[in-house]
């Protein structure tokens, strides 16, 4: 079975986690069906002590070959849950043979998809394109990397090609910052590893944003408004001005590259009570840190003008540049540089403007980068995978699995 095809038997498997339940892991229970159709399906190919934990972490393996005992055990890994952020209902891709270049029409949701918006499809034409209807996401964040690691695992046993031991884990719950928390490290036992989670098959991405949670809750005074002169506080009014301290320019829409931003994910409010919700992103410590200083900040000043307690400020570290580990692993990147030249392409390394689960898992003494998958447009209705792209990243895998 090709890479591709096993995106579109998995993506109709709906997986969404679920920001709201996110103290139980799995968060939702979409997820475990699906991780038991993966173990079916790696007992199947022949992977080695499968297992479902109760969690929906699912682990298997592949032993040696004769000769290889003794290289590192190589890890591979993936996420098995999708965002809920646009479409909750039954997802139906869409199959593009022989892409002509022009514009693809998504189901008749009206949306479109065309390489103005997203020139990554000038990549596809003459291919196949697979895409959403326009009413939910694709999955193949990160379906695509499942799809993918599998079918490397299938050619490992069904051409019996020579490798060292190859240890897999698909993992819930990455979509709203599990992070693989439950992961077992010694359970898994690889020496090095690789997610699966990326974009263009010639990524090998080894730097992350540094990452923080910034809650903002904040007390107002309700009065009658013919009677509020020096009274009322309005927390609707004082999440606003919280707000308008930020640097307007710092925000996702108008950075790139390693530059940070404040994202307001969430806001909520009335003159009584209001709640603000941000992320904070940078790939440089010092100007992280500074970032959550300029939130410090902005809780004292609103306390002195307002009154102490009107603003509380809560801050929770999220994951931190996994570059901090990796830097010491430069052959664990080296080795994906090469199987990326050895299927003709030319590696690039740009700092994820994002988290992965490999940044915890390097934290945690695993060192892992994140590779590409072949598919765009994530998180949202124009999302789309190349399957020859995913075809492509299947021999970059196999290429790591056998190096």
């Amino acid at each position: 079975m090709k890479a591709s095809e096993r995106l579109l038997k998995y993506a109709v498997i709906y997986t969404g986690s679920d920001e709201d339940h996110a103290e139980q892991t799995p968060s939702t229970p979409e997820q475990m069906t699906l991780a038991q159709v993966l173990a079916k399906d790696m007992r199947d190919i022949g992977l080695t002590d499968v297992s479902v934990d109760a969690h929906a972490y699912v682990y298997g393996f592949l032993p040696a070959t004769a000769g290889r005992e003794q290289c590192p055990p190589i890890g591979f890994i993936a996420h098995i849950d999708i965002v809920n952020e646009f479409g909750t209902s039954e997802i139906h891709p869409q199959i593009v043979k022989e892409y002509d270049g022009g514009e693809i029409a998504l189901g008749t949701s009206g949306r479109t998809l065309d390489t103005v918006q997203f020139p990554d499809l000038k990549q596809a034409i003459g291919k196949t394109v697979i895409t959403t209807d326009g009413t939910t996401v694709l999955g193949a964040d990160d379906k695509a990397g499942v799809a993918e690691i599998l079918t490397m695992c299938e050619r490992l046993v069904q051409d019996n090609l020579p490798h060292g031991k190859i240890c897999v884990c698909f993992t819930p719950d990455e979509e709203i910052g599990h992070g693989a928390a439950l992961l077992d490290l010694e359970k898994f036992g690889a020496s090095y590893a690789y997610t699966v989670d990326g974009g263009a098959p010639n990524e090998v991405e080894w730097e992350t944003f540094y990452a923080a949670a910034a809650d903002w809750s904040i007390a107002g005074v309700s009065v009658h408004p013919g009677d509020a002169k020096d009274k009322m506080v309005n927390a609707a009014l004082v999440a606003m001005e919280i707000n308008g301290m930020l640097p307007p320019d710092e925000i996702p829409a108008k950075t790139q590259g390693r530059e940070g931003f404040f994202h307001l994910c969430d806001m909520s409010g009335d003159v009584s009570a209001a709640k603000l919700s941000y992320i904070i992103r940078d790939h440089d410590a010092e100007k992280f840190s500074q970032r959550k200083q300029t939130m410090r900040e902005i809780e004292r000043k609103i306390n002195e003008t307002y009154g102490a307690g009107t603003a509380a400020l809560t801050l929770r570290e999220q994951y931190r540049n996994m570059a901090e580990i990796l830097q010491h692993h430069p052959d664990v990147v080296e080795q994906a540089k090469r199987a990326i030249r050895a299927v003709g392409l030319t590696p690039v390394s740009n700092p994820v403007r994002g988290g992965t689960d490999g940044a915890q898992l390097s934290f945690r003494g695993l060192p892992c980068p994140n590779l590409g998958t072949g598919a765009y447009a994530l998180h949202g209705p124009y999302e789309h995978a190349i399957a020859e792209q995913m075809d492509v990243m299947t021999e970059i895998l196999l290429h790591i699995a056998q190096a």
